[in-house]
């Protein structure tokens, strides 16, 4: 589990420029634009989560949203931790601090995400969380890889709920 030296909370715009370059070093996430954090950290800080250091820089982030057409369901986009912060079970963590703090429409009921057919630890992290929730989780294609206009693997959605 994580370590207690570390805290967890909604992001803050200035946090954009870290989590982008922790987006970057993961080797596996598409690196949104550094504009894409400001701005998620803008309108989507209440559905995010950023972990921090003791002083205070952030070592991980979960990006997500409601879907506006489904809002007791959390979309999560991005989860990355920082190299030297991996191993430590951070990642999960940070998913269950944010499922566990109330949005704007209370506590979210199920939980969506994409997952690349060679990303394993993504699966095994999203399995585990499930595990952990008592919760279902199904698979379909969502994205073949043929939709994508560059080299992309096709996305898999991962629907994991109730949640409880």
């Amino acid at each position: 589990m994580a370590t207690l030296t570390q805290s967890m909370g909604a992001p803050a715009i200035e946090d954009g420029a870290a989590v982008w370059r922790i987006a970057r070093e993961s080797g596996v996430l598409d690196t949104n634009s550094s504009y894409s954090y400001l701005l998620w950290f803008r309108d989507f800080a209440g559905t995010s989560v950023v972990a921090r250091e003791p002083g205070g820089a952030p070592i991980g982030f979960v990006t997500g949203y409601r879907r506006p057409d489904r809002p007791g369901t959390l979309v999560i986009w991005q989860v990355a931790v920082d190299p030297e912060q991996r191993g430590r079970g951070l990642a999960g963590a940070m998913l269950d601090h944010l499922t566990a703090r109330p949005h704007a429409r209370g506590v979210p009921r199920s939980m969506e995400t994409t997952i690349s057919p060679q990303n394993t630890a993504s699966q095994r992290l999203f399995h585990s969380f499930a595990d952990r929730h008592r919760a279902s989780v199904e698979r379909e294609l969502l994205f073949p890889a043929a939709l994508f206009p560059d080299s992309h693997e096709a996305e898999y959605l991962y629907r994991i709920g109730p949640l409880r």
